[in-house]
């Protein structure tokens, strides 16, 4: 029986029998860190007691609290460039971009492992890569040279045919999926895409496909690593790191979609949540406010060409607000020369700094009420900054003609003078925002870079009232909300903790501490989103001992344990949550009776030996 992609690079990576289900460690040959993670993923990593990284590569990108209001974002980055240069660990400064484009430029290799303290690490699985997010604790250990363990995920092959018509574009694909499967349908799974269709994608739109494939769930998103890699590689002047991957003509997969890509529509995400999923038919004529083309999703040169050539000889429409970030300096500097950056601010757009911004929460916040069309990949509820605000999320394509029309607009059959794809003299190499180390000097540490708090084991059985009941489907946003006045405290738990749950209950903080903590309840699918470990960490330092959810997210489950908060999978009466009546201040005990209301709950508790001793040792930094 042949090999998908995945099975082949994950052979490559294990000792461990590929049993579907069970949990194997892989090893990690890079590492990649953000400034919104990174701080805490260091400090972890210093109190390892190593010497240096051991891993073959680890990059540290500044990308996300680039927002230098106050003192604490630029400590923060001079933390990282210190702890980088003392580590061994490449430093990306603020202005050279975003980590998924720069990593992609850069650093990803087919058939290699890649392991980020951010959700959207899979971008580098365009390159046939393995690339997986995971919590900051997780990838502190990696960068040690310690395995990552995963449960060995089933394989969908995801089967594309035909091409794409003139105004549909590969973010078309993405939406179209995650409607299908929805943001639990890819746990504990790998997507692999094959076809055709698949021949008829560069690496650029590819990559748009593997990022927002973390709305999913899924572990990662895969192509293969065939003619047009190479091509890209080429471009880059990387063509020495390309080897060809493919699935064997006959491997066999666990699950099977099929996508014809000549009849897709373009497909727009509606609010709040990835999968609320429509066509352009049924959303044509809704007034937009506020448009924004960028993010690590859609902020390639190729994008721009999309956008330059819908919006060239026209004007940005005087009610709507255009935001252009460049994904990356050299995509800046390619837009320059090439003229593209001329006919984006002749049309109207603002250019945004090359940086997640807006995505994060980051400025850009829409009007009360607005409809902001983006290109980003989520639109959680209050993300954006604005509870208000209808987020939308679509292609740069229907994000370009939209933003003329004043209204959500079908560009489908749109006939363009296209910009020409560049050549390799079109791609400027210019490492001068990256920092390679030098193995010296002192690290410098601001005053709000805290020391992360010690936890006691949560005990072998205890008794806790529930501070707080949630339906399905809560993201780490909801948990550990981003934005210009959260983010800056990545590095302070104490003081970060204040946010915890505050766009749901502003008194969730204050009742934790009034209570010595508690447990949390709550639906399926708990945790997606963001691999923000703080979403653990804050709950944690709060006295939360245990989450008592139907379902978890893949990354935010390890991020409890790894913290020593007990994840507890519950089938509550009738199998649907909202049927069961659970009171805040209900007493819960930890063989899960409630005995305010003497109801009983079953429940599971799916953990390895391992795991368990993370739990009973408090985390895994005690361990």
């Amino acid at each position: 029986m042949g090999l998908t992609v995945t099975e082949k690079i994950l052979k490559a990576h294990t000792n461990d029998e590929l049993i579907k289900g069970e949990t194997i460690k892989i090893k990690i040959d890079q590492t990649l860190t953000q400034d919104a993670t990174g701080t805490m993923a260091y400090l972890e990593f210093m109190s390892m007691g190593l010497d240096r990284v051991k891993a073959d590569l680890c990059v540290s990108y500044v990308d996300h609290n680039t927002l230098q209001n106050g003192f604490m974002n630029m400590d923060d980055h001079e933390f990282l460039q210190t702890v980088a240069n003392k580590y061994g660990i490449v430093f990306s400064k603020a202005g050279n971009g975003i980590c998924h484009q720069l990593n992609l430029e850069n650093f990803a290799i087919p058939g290699r492992t890649i392991l980020g303290s951010d959700s959207h690490t899979p971008t580098s699985s365009a390159m046939g890569a393995l690339a997986i997010g995971a919590g900051g604790l997780d990838v502190a250990c990696a960068m040690a040279g310690r395995p990552f363990a995963i449960v060995c995920p089933k394989v969908v092959n995801v089967k594309l045919t035909g091409k794409l018509r003139p105004g549909v574009a590969p973010k078309d694909i993405i939406i179209h999926l995650i409607g299908l499967m929805t943001v639990k349908g890819g746990i504990n799974k790998v997507i692999e895409y094959t076809g055709e269709g698949v021949n008829t994608l560069s690496v650029p739109e590819r990559a748009t496909i593997t990022n927002m494939g973390a709305e999913l769930g899924a572990t990662t998103s895969v192509f293969p690593s065939d003619e047009k890699t190479l091509e890209f590689l080429k471009l880059q002047g990387r063509e020495k790191d390309w080897k060809e991957i493919k699935a064997d003509a006959d491997a066999v997969y666990d699950e099977e979609y099929e996508i014809d890509l000549s009849s897709l529509k373009p497909t727009v995400s509606c609010p709040s949540m990835p999968d609320n999923t429509k066509t352009i038919d049924d959303l044509k004529g809704i007034k937009v406010n506020q448009v924004l083309i960028g993010s690590c999703t859609n902020s390639s040169y190729y994008d721009f060409i999309k956008v330059a050539s819908i919006l060239k000889g026209n004007k940005v429409h005087p009610n709507v607000s255009l935001g252009i970030a460049p994904g990356s300096k050299q995509v800046l500097t390619m837009l320059a020369k090439s003229g593209i950056l001329e006919v984006l601010l002749e049309a109207g757009a603002r250019i945004l700094e090359s940086a997640c911004g807006p995505c994060i929460g980051m400025g850009q916040s829409p009007c009360t009420d607005g409809v902001s069309l983006r290109t980003f990949n989520r639109n959680f509820y209050g993300r954006s900054g604005t509870k208000s605000a209808q987020v939308y999320l679509c292609s740069p394509e229907v994000a370009a003609y939209s933003a003329i029309n004043g209204v959500i607009s079908d560009p489908t059959g749109l006939k363009l003078d296209l910009w020409p794809l560049p050549k390799k003299e079109d791609f400027i190499q210019n490492d001068s925002l990256f920092i390679y180390p030098k193995f010296d000097g002192e690290i410098k540490m601001g005053p709000n870079i805290k020391p992360l708090p010690k936890f006691e084991p949560i005990g072998k059985h205890f008794t806790s009232k529930v501070m707080i009941s949630l339906p399905d489907n809560i993201t780490t946003d909801h948990i550990m909300p981003g934005g210009g006045n959260v983010l800056p405290y990545r590095s302070n738990i104490v003081k970060i903790s204040e946010f915890c749950f505050y766009q749901i209950d502003e008194s969730f903080h204050d009742d934790c501490i009034a209570n010595g903590g508690g447990i949390i309840v709550a639906g399926a699918n708990y945790g997606q989103g963001s691999s923000r470990e703080h979403a653990a960490i804050a709950p944690r330092y709060l006295g939360i001992k245990c989450v008592v959810a139907e379902s978890f997210a893949r990354i935010h489950k390890k991020n409890l344990m790894n913290f020593g908060i007990l994840p507890i999978e519950a089938k509550f009466k009738a199998d649907k949550f909202d049927e069961v009546e659970v009171t805040i201040s209900d007493n819960w005990d930890i063989e899960l009776k409630n005995l305010t209301q003497n109801i009983t709950v079953n429940t599971h508790v799916d953990l390895t030996e391992e795991e368990q001793s993370l739990i009973n040792a408090g985390g895994l930094l005690n361990l």
